[in-house]
């Protein structure tokens, strides 16, 4: 049943052989946490510090909800990030827990990007409910080299190929199980405006800024993802999520483009499912980090994501411009989980 359920959705589609390359402006900046276009040249980024060792008499921190405190150092450690709320999430695999600090290249615990529970930050992917052959194939991908990003400021897409590139077949079943077992829920809110709040880039990820920096300024043509709250993110919890301020009118043009196509492309929902929350082993778009999806489309096109799935892609994003894809990505961000 799911052969012929692929085969339907390559006939919608169109197969072809080869990435698409939309010939316009280079990679928005805003998908990567960026506010200028990305330079001709870019330094090499600095070497990995060693992992810190919590200090016993380094402050304890507190959130809401929680029995727990940690030190900010056990609530970043690489390799056995800070659990605020164990008991909702199933128990976790030691990948997804603490990782593997004696592989080579060295693999960092899965929750400390992407959380305990797979929601996900801008900066990365939203891993929970995705279907657990779609997980796998991605790790696969991402091991092959078949994922890079068009923006060569963005270091953790190579830090992926590194851990996949050690992980073992049994880790990657079993952090491909974990997180496909969760539900998706509620993370991003989508607010249509002209203003913003001003912001300050940091980690691919845009902040709100305060005190005498505050204040607002004009949207433009681009999508402004942010966090619900600063020390929220900074401290990894799991109960605050993220605000995406999209420009005026940018959700019903997207859903025009998703659920018709809109004379230029193929409706999301054919392969996606009618509820755009998956079909088989195809992910979930609904509700995802509209700075995310607006990246994997651009890499797609620009023969930066390839694999076994590009065939199907490549005929439908091929002439998307920043625009659409920049409403497409507005649209599924505000759509239910």
């Amino acid at each position: 049943m799911k052969n012929f359920a692929l085969l339907g959705c390559a006939l919608a589609c169109g197969l072809a052989v080869g990435t698409a390359v939309a010939a316009e402006d280079g990679p928005p900046p805003w998908a990567w946490g960026f506010t200028t276009p990305m330079p001709a040249t870019i330094p090499p980024p600095p070497p990995v510090a060693p992992q810190a060792v919590p200090k016993p008499d380094e402050p304890k921190l507190t959130i809401e909800g929680s029995k727990f405190s940690f030190s900010r150092t056990e609530v970043n450690h690489r390799y056995a990030p800070a659990d605020w709320f164990p008991d909702e999430h199933p128990s976790m695999p030691k990948i997804v827990a603490v990782g593997r600090e004696s592989a080579s290249p060295t693999i960092y615990a899965c929750a400390l990007c992407h959380m305990h529970t797979g929601k996900g930050r801008p900066e990365n992917a939203a891993v929970s409910g995705l279907p657990y052959d779609y997980i796998i194939r991605q790790l696969q991908d991402f091991k092959a080299g078949h994922r890079k990003t068009s923006d060569l400021r963005k270091t953790n897409t190579g830090l992926m190929e590194d851990f996949t590139k050690s992980m073992t077949d049994a880790e990657m079943h079993e952090s491909a199980l974990y997180f496909s077992s969760m539900p998706s829920t509620q993370w991003i809110k989508v607010q249509e405006t002209a203003t913003v709040p001003k912001t300050r880039t940091a980690g691919g990820v845009f902040f709100v800024l305060e005190g005498d920096k505050a204040g607002t300024e004009p949207l433009g043509n681009r999508i402004i993802e942010t966090p619900v709250s600063t020390e929220g993110f900074e401290l990894r919890n799991a109960h605050t999520g993220f605000i995406a301020y999209v420009p005026r009118g940018s959700i019903a043009k997207g859903k025009a483009l998703v659920t018709t196509g809109g004379g230029k492309t193929t409706a999301c929902t054919i392969c996606h499912g009618v509820d755009l929350r998956g079909l088989g082993p195809i992910p979930r778009l609904a509700n995802r980090s509209p700075s995310y999806v607006a990246r994997q489309i651009y890499d797609m096109q620009h023969g930066n994501r390839i694999g076994a799935w590009m065939p199907l892609m490549a005929p439908v994003i091929e002439k998307l411009t920043n625009d659409d894809v920049l409403n497409i990505a507005a649209y599924l961000a505000s759509l239910e989980p």
